[in-house]
């Protein structure tokens, strides 16, 4: 026999495949994206942590080189960050984008401050990024422009919740408080900011003191906010109503039986968001012993406008649902519920569709990355399946294929729960070779208008010339046979993790985004209904406005 490493029996496409400009993080053949492209998918997907391939530090690298190419580029920077925190939801990426265009362009630094730096959490990001040196250089944050938009961000929130916002280290409201200096000197925030920055309290008054020791403010402690004075009188005598804070300003001061008695108030008052990710300590402190608590939590979980107010993950909620074993039956349907609403805007997309699900070992990793002490229990694989039971109850004509090596095939009924069809869907294990899906798909003649793909993107297997592949990608080479036998085709591939590169050449009829949220199922519809240039899911964000 001759050899197949060089007679090897290349597929038939109707245009020759491009040779390949490098390699990806598992070894595998694989094209660079342009410089916006790459910032673009790695706003969508970073979380800075580490993933199966990639360590922290590298994916901190992948950034820093994405925006070095787009330093004369401001603008679409300030865009990236706006994009990935109003429409992607991430958070560290957003604050490093916003911290970076601190260093380039302080007009835009100073829109796009209020936008991004949305909350607590989100300003002690940004000053920790700041103060780390990695945005290009260490950023002087009692600089004007910095300290500018920080002392903006105070004046702009009420007092009560500046206060809610407080809670969190490295840094400390009290440590961004002294390094911004806000003011007003008096009044409400003024005895406000003298109790976050610790002052003493004598006879009544708080006092900030001069470095020589003498006094320097004195504030009254009936100028604080109602919710403070009720948090310090309850803190000293444990007597009246238990205050409406974060649970973890009180999770050293409580009893058992008085922290017992806050998670009940909590139950019966909490915002979404807190009854969502706190259901196995209602559970703990018995909160579901009570009927009435128990469909008071259902129902808040199951209400729509609640669900959409507090822009709510679908795979928060899968992570919610495999988390919550001991909670009652009702509790457990209305996560249900609550995903049947937060995919609501999954596109129909007419004709047959195939999506094509990654199910390699390296999907196995978190879908945020690892994280020590706080990593998430969901999968890129958890959050492929989620797309592909989503996108199949939606689209009637929909099949999808779980691969690794091959093509594995399950039988499933469309009219199952997502959360049923994404456990069927989520088997994991073995190598990636992401040309197998297609390959099988042409192996059939199958005819389509549209392929998705989801993936991390690390396929490897079939750059091996074996398969006949010499140029391009396997992955490009059996698209392009599959589109010239159904020219009207499109392809989405969708990257769960950070990269500057891909399995596919951008062309008109193909896709490539990054991330998961509402944000992606917009761009996909939006593209196989109407098409677009190549640089689609560029276009999307160059439409945010500043």
């Amino acid at each position: 026999m001759a050899n197949k490493a060089l007679f090897g029996v290349v597929p038939r496409t109707s245009r020759e495949t491009p040779a390949t400009t490098t390699v990806n993080a598992a070894g595998g053949r694989a094209y660079d994206f342009t410089a916006r492209h790459a910032l673009a998918q790695i706003a969508a997907t970073n979380c800075f942590n580490g993933t199966y391939y990639v360590d922290a530090d590298s994916n901190l690298k992948i950034a820093k080189e994405a925006v070095a190419k787009l330093h004369n580029d401001p603008e679409f920077i300030a865009k990236v960050a706006v994009f990935s925190r109003s429409k992607g939801y991430m958070k560290d990426m957003p604050a490093y984008l916003t911290a970076v265009l601190a260093t380039l362009d302080s007009k835009l630094f100073r829109k796009v401050f209020p936008k991004v730096i949305d909350n607590g959490k989100m300003l002690r990001n940004f000053v920790q990024i700041g103060r780390s040196g990695q945005a290009g250089k260490k950023l002087n944050m009692t600089a004007r422009s910095i300290r500018g938009a920080i002392c903006d961000w105070f004046e702009n929130h009420t007092a009560d919740f500046i206060f809610r916002a407080s809670i969190g280290n490295d840094p400390t409201m009290r440590d961004i408080l002294r390094m911004a200096r806000p003011r007003p000197e008096s009044g409400e925030k003024a005895a406000l900011y003298a109790y976050l920055k610790g002052a003493e309290v004598k006879e009544g008054e708080y006092l900030t003191f001069h470095k020589d020791g003498s006094v320097r403010y004195r504030h009254s402690f009936d100028a604080l906010p109602s919710i403070i004075k009720q948090y310090e009188g309850f803190k000293k005598s444990h007597a009246g109503e238990i205050p409406k804070v974060d649970f973890r300003m009180l999770d050293s001061i409580l009893t058992k039986d008085e922290a017992r008695k806050m998670w009940q108030a909590q139950a019966r008052t909490a915002a979404w968001t807190m009854t969502r990710m706190n259901l196995n300590n209602f559970a703990k402190y018995g909160v579901f012993d009570s009927k009435e608590l128990t469909e008071i939590v259902a129902k808040r979980l199951a209400n729509r406008e609640e669900i959409l107010k507090a822009r709510a993950y679908p795979y928060q909620l899968l992570m919610a649902y495999n988390a919550t074993t001991n909670v009652p039956p009702v509790v457990r349907e209305s996560l249900q519920d609550a995903m049947e609403t937060a995919l609501e805007n999954v596109p129909a997309i007419e004709g047959p569709i195939y999506i094509c699900v990654d199910t390699s070992g390296s999907m196995a990793s978190p879908v945020t990355g690892y994280r020590a002490g706080a990593t998430t229990s969901v999968r890129c694989l958890d959050v492929a399946a989620l797309f592909a039971a989503a996108m199949l109850r939606k689209n009637k004509l929909a099949e999808v294929l779980l691969f690794d090596t091959s093509v594995h095939r399950v039988n499933v009924n469309p009219r199952d729960s997502v959360m049923t069809n994404a456990k069927l869907f989520a088997r994991n294990g073995g190598g990636t070779d992401c040309s197998c899906a297609l390959r099988d798909l042409n192996s059939r003649q199958a005819k389509g208008n549209s392929v998705i793909f989801i993936s991390d993107n690390e396929s490897w297997v079939d750059s091996g010339v074996h398969y006949g592949y010499r140029n391009g990608t396997g992955m490009l080479t059996e698209w392009n046979t599959f589109h010239a036998r159904n020219p009207k085709s499109r392809l989405v591939c969708i990257d769960l993790t950070p990269r500057a590169n891909s399995q596919l050449k951008d062309s008109d009829e193909i896709l490539q985004v990054g991330g998961f949220g509402d944000a992606v199922f917009d761009v996909v519809a939006s593209f196989i209904e109407h098409g677009s240039s190549s640089n689609h899911w560029v276009d999307m964000i160059e439409k945010t406005e500043l």
